[in-house]
């Protein structure tokens, strides 16, 4: 398996899964009816595992559309790394505490019931885990780079060069304990750094709808809880959903715009 880190042209950007596969399967469905689907990036934003029903085969849909649709990659979410470190597929520092910290934090149930493991068994989860989702876990980038738009699960530092940020998401450095990139819930709502040229596309964080602005957008709408899953088309800023729901960045800013009416009457002083 190919996951590609350096893409160009149209794109659809899916939000963080959470094993929710009948969600995905429709977003899917809608994205395969679009005109130019064969010509179209399907970037998974990350999290495909935890919390929701089915983790096993949010993976397995991934692995078998990036056969058949070769325009399909995915990022890291800090679900993967988790899952990864925890399960020994990349090597990270004995400090971290992965194993520990993935099977007590993060909806970790639900991954080792669909793999058909003993929960907390890492050893027999590894053992039933297919090779091509260990190559998966095992390999899947940090970030994926397109000329417009830098796509990231958690973010970027508005404190650190973009430059210097982007070599370590490129090279993908398991020594560092909890990589903010992928973990961090505060980089969410920060700016991207003043250096950074591409407007930086993340999930990890759950919204109510798909958040736009100049220089960033959010596109996690289920948390892996509830809420209708979301995927971005890019460039032109469309959202579909694997609900009713279909809006523009225009639509969004224009609900921003528009001021809340106001109250009148004695209550207003209180």
């Amino acid at each position: 398996m190919r996951l590609f880190t350096s893409i160009d042209g149209p794109v659809a950007v899916i939000g963080d899964v959470h094993g929710q596969t009948d969600k995905l399967h429709v977003v899917l469905k809608k994205l395969q009816a679009l005109p130019d689907y064969q010509e179209r990036w399907i970037v998974f934003i990350g999290d495909l595992v935890d919390r929701g029903p089915d983790p096993c085969s949010a993976v397995e849909m991934m692995v078998q559309l990036q056969k058949q649709h070769e325009r399909t990659t995915a990022i890291a979410g800090n679900h993967e790394l988790a899952m990864a470190a925890a399960v020994k597929l990349v090597n990270t520092p004995s400090y971290s505490d992965w194993d520990q910290r993935w099977i007590a934090h993060y909806g970790s149930e639900q991954t080792f019931e669909s793999y058909g493991a003993q929960f907390g068994d890492l050893d027999d989860l590894k053992n039933k885990i297919p090779d091509e989702h260990q190559q998966f876990l095992s390999d899947v980038p940090w970030c994926v780079e397109h000329p417009d738009f830098l796509f990231v699960h958690a973010g970027l530092s508005p404190n650190q060069p973009y430059k210097v940020q982007r070599s370590i998401l490129r090279e993908r450095d398991f020594s560092l304990n909890r990589p903010e990139w992928l973990c961090s819930k505060s980089l969410i709502h920060a700016a991207p750094p003043e250096d950074c040229p591409q407007v930086v596309v993340s999930g990890h964080v759950q919204v109510p709808q798909v958040q736009f602005s100049s220089r960033k957008i959010l596109i996690d709408t289920t948390g892996g809880f509830h809420g209708d899953l979301s995927c971005v088309l890019l460039p032109e800023g469309r959202v579909i959903t694997s609900g009713a729901a279909s809006y523009s960045a225009s639509d969004v800013r224009r609900q921003k715009a528009t001021p809340p009416k106001q109250k009148s009457g004695w209550f207003d002083l209180w």
